[in-house]
């Protein structure tokens, strides 16, 4: 009987993301035929790389327990190697995309190789030195690399960066509509990274994962390799945060080292604290919450970091497990409340008959 309800709950919660997923489909091809505003439609493709980094980060750290800091340095890596294979070598973008995220991966194990014999707080304090290490790399690269006509260019770009090196030929292929086209190409990339993401996190991979975050001692004693878990999802975050680092630059037609700024990586944490850590929908639902927050108050000057300030700690205190995490508990409660109303009302018939 208990596998039985177990499997119809699990049915439930599967059909229950499908619609979800259907509607938000649907919203999404809606979405370009009601915004006129390209402003608004911009935003809509910047909240969509929030989403993406975050969804990425959950995976890491909501689901495996791994408390990484270097997200924006992979998010960072994988735009500035897309950039420089086409400024450098003169690749079409697309071109560059998946070996720029591969190249994210290889940075990631590296990444993963340094934190093996660390957990907590040691592991996130090691992945910002990293991420601000590369940071500081980039930033006083000075040196005369090559020239581009009377210019000298950095090897990294220094504290410039790389533009104009290509894009993603929505501009020379829709005209006036390019906007549209990056939003349909990104809201696809975001699609695909969560489609992977439920899939793994469903999977005997993730169950894994899940184990070595809420007792990694029990589950290395039941045969899970804990350092082959951690580099298998340091990469898998990795690709997609480094793919989603090269359309962004791609989008953007630049990349600097200002997407490595502190404010940056704590944006990302606190949509995913918003959300709902742990949960597959929290980083959406945060990017939603927080991105809309922010344009919001976009004209209160600097009351508008102070409101987002309030509506993190709002958050925390008030909701823990974050917005999905509290609908799940409603979800819950309302379930066992209409499961338990029969049987209460039978209980009080058999007492009002003396039985």
């Amino acid at each position: 009987m208990t596998q039985i309800s177990r499997s119809k709950g699990i049915s439930g919660s599967a059909r229950l993301d499908l619609l979800v997923s259907l509607l938000l489909i649907a919203a999404a091809i809606a979405l370009p035929f009601m915004v006129d505003s390209r402003y608004v439609l911009g935003q809509i493709v910047l909240a969509l790389f929030y989403a993406t980094i975050a969804s990425q980060w959950n995976l890491l750290f909501g689901f495996a327990g791994v408390f990484s800091l270097a997200q924006m340095a992979m998010f960072a890596f994988g735009g500035y190697v897309t950039a420089m294979i086409c400024f450098y070598f003169g690749w079409n973008v697309w071109a560059a995309l998946l070996p720029g995220a591969l190249a994210t991966v290889v940075f990631s194990l590296v990444v993963g190789l340094a934190c093996l014999r660390l957990t907590g707080v040691y592991v996130a304090l090691l992945t910002l030195a990293i991420a601000q290490t590369m940071y500081l790399l980039i930033v006083t690269d000075t040196e005369c690399f090559t020239m581009v006509g009377s210019i000298c260019r950095q090897f990294t770009g220094g504290a410039v960066g790389f533009a104009r090196f290509g894009d993603l030929g929505t501009r020379a292929l829709l005209k006036g509509q390019w906007l549209v086209g990056n939003y349909a190409i990104i809201a696809t990339l975001f699609t695909v990274t969560m489609i992977v993401t439920y899939v793994i996190v469903k999977s005997p991979i993730g169950l894994a994962f899940k184990a070595l975050k809420d007792n990694p001692g029990y589950a290395v004693a039941r045969g899970v390799n804990r350092f082959q878990a951690q580099l298998l999802v340091f990469g898998i975050s990795a690709f997609f945060t480094g793919l989603a680092g090269g359309f962004y630059a791609a989008h953007f037609q630049a990349i600097g080292p200002g997407i490595l700024s502190m404010s940056q990586l704590m944006f990302i944490i606190a949509i995913t604290v918003v959300g709902g850590v742990g949960t597959f929908w929290g980083p959406l639902v945060g990017t939603i919450v927080l991105v809309g927050a922010d344009e919001l108050m976009r004209e209160m000057g600097e009351f508008r970091t102070l409101g987002l300030g309030l509506i993190i700690a709002l958050s925390i205190l008030l909701m823990p497990k974050g917005l999905v995490g509290r609908v799940g508990d409603l979800v819950r409660w309302l379930r066992h409340r209409n499961a338990a109303g029969p049987k209460t009302k039978l209980q009080e018939n058999r007492a009002a008959a003396g039985e």
